[in-house]
């Protein structure tokens, strides 16, 4: 018997999981009796629930399908993408004790008590918002994606649409890879382009699927919704207590399945180019070299802090070791099961080959292929719970926005069961708002980038603000509207204005490129009559495709079966490369690689140079304000909420109290000088940094 194409017993899997995430919402709504319960968890949260929590945030299962759907584009190099925070975990050891000294609620609340301003404080908490509902919409788009392959119709149940759907879907796989090999005929190429407009717009499919996204959205957020609204951060991090089990399952469970049936680690390398197991890229057309991991790493390094989630997690440690230990034993495991989402990304491209029709579903259609019944209901329990654990704690973060920073200034005064209401009337709204995006937005790899693009416009300046006095609030306005304008409002704007969407100018493509390259058989070439026997030399031919310049998710025709109709850009607009477009550089001359490194390089340095200029031409903040604020965040966290706030008080009675312990005495950094905890710490996440590398590098070298 089964159930929208699910066995029985996975449907008892799936309906046992979402009865007990409603338990656990239950059972905490009693402890939840005002807002530090609901959006702090009492501030008394120690090491294994900021362990999970920050776990949770960290590694949800939708990036396990997001690292899977890279690394098939563009081989072991993809993983990067999750990869690259590995280099900031030791900088978690310093950030999460910032987060906990400065004893605040939200992350704007930081900008007000800081310049003693609400201007910063609202855009934060709005923009904030909408950065958020992009990350809902992102665990909807990855959640549908992954478990669509896994719920499939028979074909018996096929309608023609249905059926004319996969029969394109076989002829482009086949065209596509003579077309890699530069064998199309001219008549071959006509059909080809069509079926890649199909292709590219995400209309091809190797099966049907019963889920569809508006009933799938609107019933898994009405799940998130009814948890959180009853038991708020704490059910949050009881959720990903469990959901951290989830992964670890989740993440290896196809491993030993898949290397069963393309042979073991032998029968991978045998299968899959060698070229794909690089580190630093898969090839020409990888977006992933060590100089846009450079790129990446840059971006992440000054954006990083600039998520509410970690003022929220931290701030509701129940001192700073707690957030510490949290924040980096989290980060740490989250790169571990990274590799075994690498591993899978690999394992599918020798069994599906180059061609599926939408890389974000790499996952399911390993899950279909590999799995038993029952772990398909675990499976499926696994990301489901993902994006619940997910959407849990983003809801929470966007709740205490709206109330602490939108809604209490607005209506002071109210009793907090009044604000309580409201808080957990914002989840279901919020939750609302992201089923929308995600409706507009198709590729899951576009809204990571995007995600990570956003936090820059907050994480510069928040960087500053706890390192450099000097930063003035005119700098951070006007960076932080400057750079909302470029970065995130052009390109969500310019795709929907159809006269710059079609421009010849905006549309353009990088030049298609023939490389050849020394190589070994594979199985594949044997079986295609180019070699005799695997392992023979060859001489390997590739076509590397245009690809959009300007367009994050390429360019299509308008109308989908006439080649002659007018081309549009599809996706986010890149207005970092256009930026350098007029200065007159043929960025057609680019490759994916370089049109990636353009972009995160002019993020991450467009906001530092635009706050230190303005910041020294504008009035310093008062200095007594300042003078509060940076005691305060040097002072320790207590053992006892009654202790800590008598420690605060002593700083603020004298503010020079700390003064010998900053690393530059009399200048306007506050850097300070590392204790035997401070450099222990340090020391020993920069080891695992190193080792977990060397593991990954190892992992990809086993059967070779």
């Amino acid at each position: 018997m089964t159930l929208f194409g699910l066995h029985w017993i996975d449907s008892l899997i799936l309906i046992t999981y979402i009865v007990t995430v409603l338990a656990i919402g239950k059972a905490h709504s009693a402890n939840v009796k005002g807002e530090s319960d609901f959006f702090l968890g009492g501030r008394s949260l120690g090491k294994w629930f900021q362990f999970f929590l920050n776990f949770g945030n960290m590694t949800d299962p939708g990036q396990a399908t997001t690292t899977a759907s890279s690394v098939y584009r563009q081989g072991a190099g993809g993983a990067w993408l999750a990869l690259i925070t590995l280099f900031l975990t030791p900088y978690y050891w310093f950030s999460y004790v910032w987060f906990r000294r400065v004893r605040l609620t939200t992350m704007a609340d930081l900008f007000q008590d800081r310049f003693g301003r609400r201007f910063l404080a609202t855009l934060y908490a709005i923009s904030t918002i909408l950065m958020a509902v992009v990350s809902i919409a992102g665990g909807n788009v990855v959640a549908l994606k992954t478990l669509q392959p896994m719920m499939v119709k028979p074909q018996s149940a096929y309608t023609a649409a249905d059926q004319e759907k996969v029969n394109n879907y076989q002829e482009f796989s086949r065209l596509r890879g003579e077309r890699l090999a530069a064998t199309l005929s001219p008549e071959k190429i006509l059909r080809y382009e069509l079926l890649k407009g199909l292709y590219d717009r995400g209309e091809l499919q190797p099966y049907v699927s019963y889920l569809s996204p508006v009933p799938f959205y609107l019933v898994s957020s009405a799940l998130v919704a009814a948890f959180v609204m009853l038991g708020g951060l704490k059910a949050s991090a009881v959720v990903d207590a469990v959901q951290a089990v989830l992964v670890i399952v989740i993440s290896i469970v196809l491993i030993p399945f898949g290397l069963a049936k393309i042979g073991g680690v032998r029968g991978l390398h045998e299968k899959v180019p060698d070229v794909m197991f690089n580190v630093f890229g898969g090839g020409h057309a990888s977006e992933y070299t060590w100089y846009s991991i450079g790129a990446l790493l840059l971006v992440q390094l000054v954006g990083i802090v600039g998520s509410q989630a970690g003022m929220t997690i931290a701030g509701s440690a129940k001192n700073e070791y707690a957030a510490r230990i949290g924040g980096v034993t989290g980060g740490f495991s989250k790169r571990f099961v990274t590799i075994a989402w690498c591993f899978c990304g690999l394992i599918a491209i020798a069994l599906f080959g180059p061609n599926l029709s939408d890389p974000d579903q790499t996952w399911g259609l390993l899950t279909r292929a590999l799995l038993p019944v029952g772990l398909i209901g675990v499976m499926i329990v696994g990301i489901l719970g993902g994006k619940l654990a997910l959407l849990g704690a983003s809801s929470v973060v966007l709740a205490g926005l709206v109330v602490k920073n939108l809604y209490e200034p607005l209506f002071p005064g109210r009793p907090e069961k009044h604000y309580m209401i409201v808080a957990r009337l914002t989840v279901p709204v919020m939750l609302g708002l992201g089923i929308g995006i995600g409706l507009y937005l198709n590729s899951v790899i576009a809204l990571l980038k995007f995600a990570i693009v956003l936090l820059v416009v907050w994480g510069v300046p928040i960087t500053l603000l706890f390192l450099w006095r000097r930063l003035t609030e005119t700098a951070v306005r006007v960076q932080v509207i400057a750079t909302l304008i470029f970065i995130a409002v052009i390109p969500w704007i310019v795709p929907s204005i159809p006269a710059l969407a079609r421009s010849g100018a905006l549309t353009l493509m990088t030049k298609e490129r023939t490389v050849t390259r020394p190589d070994v058989a594979t199985a594949a070439d044997v079986a295609a009559g180019r070699a005799k026997a695997v392992g023979e030399a060859l001489i390997r031919t590739q076509v590397i495709e245009p690809v959009s310049v300007f367009f994050e998710e390429g360019v299509v025709r308008t109308d989908r079966r006439d080649l002659n109709s007018p081309r549009t850009g599809v996706g986010l607009f890149r207005a970092e490369v256009y930026l350098l477009s007029l200065g007159g550089v043929d960025v057609t001359e680019f490759g994916p690689a370089g049109l990636m490194t353009i972009r995160y390089v002019v993020d991450a340095l467009l906001p530092v140079v635009i706050l230190i200029v303005v910041s020294l031409l504008t009035q310093p903040t008062d200095r007594a304000r300042v003078d509060r604020f940076y005691v305060r965040l040097k002072t320790p966290v207590a053992a006892t909420l009654e202790e800590d706030a008598r420690e605060v008080e002593r700083s603020y009675a004298s503010p020079r109290r700390f003064d010998d312990r900053k690393l530059f005495p009399g200048s306007n950094w506050e850097l300070t000088k590392w204790d035997r905890q401070d450099t222990l710490g340090f020391l020993g996440c920069c080891g695992l940094v190193v080792f977990i590398l060397l593991f990954f590098k190892a992992v990809l070298m086993l059967g070779a």
